[in-house]
């Protein structure tokens, strides 16, 4: 599911971006570049990722009928299309380099803030993932969905130069740090009306032990939540 609506996202994108009505045969063979390019990024990067950070083991996992397992996997596919929807489209060499450029950059940045608000959780995500904790499966996904959303937004946009465009990507890119407040305070603090912590807390208890899968997907909708309303005003 993740890879089907991923390709339908990418599709949708390059075809809006690379046609011109101009001249159907070049329409089509930049359509092709493109749509092309973008596939094989989702299947090399989204593989790449997925053993980066849930492990190698995913794959057999799923293989084994492990729904955790499949459900992580499939948002992290759908993550990594949602950036590549958002970067890769146009009708020439040039944008095509600049969007390879931006991609890189883009998959960068989700990677490594993933790991970062993953550093958030006292339980993990890995183990509890491939050990069939739907909870932190639901909390997993909605953290990729929500940085991939951000993250594609800040890289999103008209090449104006590489400084001005380097700056306006980086200026943008700070909206991720807004789902740490979310997860602590809004989550955990309102939501749940425990006592706020820095790092853990009940609502780790909650989806690390007690495996609390209405937890999880609260949490991982309110990422979502945040990532759509920040997409308004970004």
């Amino acid at each position: 599911m993740g890879h089907v609506l991923g390709v339908f996202l990418i599709v949708g994108s390059i075809v809006a971006g690379s046609v011109t009505g101009e001249d159907p045969k070049k329409d089509a063979l930049w359509v092709l570049t493109f749509g092309g390019a973008s596939v094989a990024l989702l299947e090399v990067t989204g593989a790449l990722g997925v053993k980066l950070l849930l492990q190698s083991k995913l794959t057999s996992e799923i293989d084994r009928g492990n729904t955790a397992a499949g459900l992580a996997g499939g948002a992290h596919h759908l993550a990594t299309a949602v950036i590549i929807s958002k970067n890769l489209s146009g009708n020439d060499l040039h944008a095509l380099a600049i969007s390879l450029v931006f991609f890189v950059l883009a998959q960068v940045s989700f990677h490594l803030f993933v790991i970062l608000f993953r550093a958030l959780t006292t339980y993990d995500d890995s183990e509890e993932i491939l050990g069939e904790n739907m909870a932190a499966a639901l909390s997993y996904s909605g953290l990729a969905v929500g940085v991939g959303l951000v993250v594609g937004n800040a890289s999103e946009g008209q090449f104006s130069g590489w400084i001005p465009s380097l700056k306006g990507y980086g200026l943008a890119l700070l909206w991720s740090l807004v789902f740490y407040p979310v997860r602590q305070l809004l989550v955990q603090g309102v939501l749940l009306g425990a006592r706020p912590t820095l790092r853990g807390g009940p609502l780790d208890e909650a989806i690390g032990h007690e495996r609390n899968a209405g937890l999880g997907a609260l949490e991982a909708l309110s990422y979502i939540a945040t990532a759509l309303l920040l997409a308004k005003v970004m």
